[in-house]
C-alpha cells in the first residue's frame, strides 16, 4: 500500500521510528482505540536494541543491550513481552595482556596493587589522589584520578576514554565519569539495580509484540517526505535527529558513532565472558562481545562483534550525543522551536538528544502517552 494523502488522515498518530520510545507509544496508544501508523527508515524494526538470531545465537546487531532498572513498574511492564533471565554484566578489562575486573572493585584492586582489605585499597587510592587534591577537576583526567587515582587512571580509563571520544582525556569535562563506580566489596556486578536481565530469545520479540496490530511501513523516511507527514498526519511522535527534523538550521548536534566488526569462529568460547573492554591503545577496538554468553546459547560455533568508536558524519547512525556547551546551546534553540510545534511530539534518545538507558527510554514514552491521554 502507497501512502496517499487519503490513507494517512484515517490515522490519528503518526510515529516515526519503531525504537522502545515510538514502540510503547504505539501499544499503550492502541490500547486507547487510537489507529497507529508507524514508519521506520531501516529495513527492520526494534531500532539500536535489534537482535537477530544467526545460527542458534541471539546477535545484539548495534552493541550490547542490558536491561536494567531499579523501578519496579518498568521492570514488570518489559516482563509482560518476554521472559527475561538472571544475565549479570561482570565485564572484564583487558590492557596489555592483563585481566581486571569492572567496576572498580575490591577484585579489581588486588589485581592491580595486591591489596586484601578495603581499608589497604583506600589507603592506597587516598595517597594517589593526592595530586589533585586541591584542585577543582577541569577535566576528565584530574577528575578520573581524584575518584580512584593515577594507577587505575592510567590502566583503565585513559586510553579507553580516548579511544570512546576520539579526543586527548585533558580535553574532555570531568562530568563524563562524576560518577564512576567505586566499591570496597568484591562485587564484579557493574549495574547497582534491583532489576537486571536479557530476554530469553533478544529483543526483537518485545517490540513485535508492542506493535502487533499497528501498520508498519518499513525503508521509509520521514524526513524526505516530510512536509507531506506534517501536513495530512493528525497527529506525530517523532523519535528521530531534531535537528534533522529542522534541516540543521542551528547546525548539527555532534554525535561519537560505532562501527562493528562481525566474526564467526568454529569454536564454542572465545573468551569466557561477554563483554572485554580493551583499555590500551595497541588495538583500536574500545571491546569485544561474544553474544552467546548473554543466554547461554549451546552452539558450536560463536559469534564476536568488535566495536570502533569513530567521528559520526552525516549517514552515520549516531551513538552517543556530544553534551559540551556548544551541543547544549544548539539543542536550547531547537528546543525552543519543538516547543512551538502543535501537532509533532519529540521524544526519546535522537529527538531529546539525551542518553537513555532502557529503562528511562520506557518510563519518558509512559509518561508522553499519559500526557496525550490527559490532554
Amino acid at each position: 500500500m502507497k501512502l496517499t494523502k487519503k490513507n494517512l488522515e484515517t490515522y490519528d498518530y503518526l510515529i516515526v521510528g519503531s525504537g522502545i520510545f515510538g514502540a510503547v507509544c504505539a501499544y499503550e496508544l492502541k490500547k486507547t482505540g487510537k489507529k497507529i501508523l508507524l514508519i521506520e527508515k531501516r529495513d527492520h524494526i526494534a531500532g539500536n536494541t535489534y537482535t537477530e538470531n544467526q545460527d542458534g545465537i541471539n546477535v545484539h546487531k548495534y552493541g550490547a543491550h542490558i536491561f536494567h532498572t531499579n523501578d519496579k513498574e518498568i521492570w514488570d511492564y518489559i516482563n509482560q513481552f518476554a521472559e527475561f533471565n538472571r544475565f549479570t554484566n561482570s565485564p572484564l578489562a583487558l590492557y596489555k595482556g592483563k585481566l581486571f575486573n569492572l567496576p572498580f572493585n575490591m577484585n579489581t584492586f588486588y589485581q592491580m596493587w595486591g591489596t586484601l582489605t578495603p581499608k589497604e585499597a583506600q589507603q592506597k587510592i587516598a595517597a594517589q589522589r593526592k595530586e589533585v587534591e586541591n584542585l577543582e577537576p577541569s577535566n576528565l583526567e584530574e577528575q578520573a584520578i581524584s575518584l580512584v587515582g593515577r594507577d587505575i587512571y592510567e590502566t583503565l580509563i585513559k586510553s579507553y576514554t580516548e579511544k570512546q571520544w576520539g579526543r586527548d582525556a585533558k580535553d574532555l569535562p570531568p562530568f563524563i565519569i562524576k560518577r564512576l563506580p567505586v566499591r570496597f566489596t568484591f562485587d564484579n556486578n557493574y549495574f547497582s539495580d534491583r532489576y537486571q536481565g536479557i530476554p530469553i530469545g533478544g529483543y526483537t520479540q518485545i517490540i513485535e509484540k508492542m506493535l502487533s496490530g499497528v501498520d508498519i511501513f518499513l525503508q521509509t523516511d520521514f524526513i524526505k517526505d516530510k512536509d507531506f507527514y506534517i501536513q495530512n498526519a493528525k497527529n506525530i511522535i517523532y523519535t528521530g535527529p531534531i535537528d534533522e527534523f529542522y534541516d540543521y538550521q542551528h547546525g548539527a548536534l555532534e554525535y561519537r558513532t560505532l562501527r562493528f566488526e562481525n566474526e564467526c569462529h568454529p569454536i564454542e568460547n572465545f573468551q569466557g565472558n561477554a563483554v572485554i573492554n580493551y583499555t590500551d591503545d595497541s588495538v583500536q577496538y574500545t571491546r569485544i562481545i561474544e553474544h552467546k554468553h548473554f543466554e547461554n546459547a549451546v552452539t558450536p560455533h560463536t559469534i564476536i562483534t568488535k566495536e570502533f568508536p569513530m567521528e559520526y558524519k552525516p549517514g552515520d547512525t549516531p551513538y552517543y550525543p556530544i553534551n559540551d556547551q556548544v551541543n547544549m546551546d544548539r539543542l536550547k534553540l531547537y528546543k525552543k522551536l519543538s516547543n512551538e510545534e502543535s501537532n509533532v511530539i519529540f521524544g526519546g534518545r535522537l529527538a531529546e538528544y539525551k542518553y537513555y538507558d532502557m529503562h528511562q527510554v520506557i518510563s519518558a514514552a509512559l509518561y508522553t502517552v499519559r500526557k496525550i491521554i490527559n490532554n
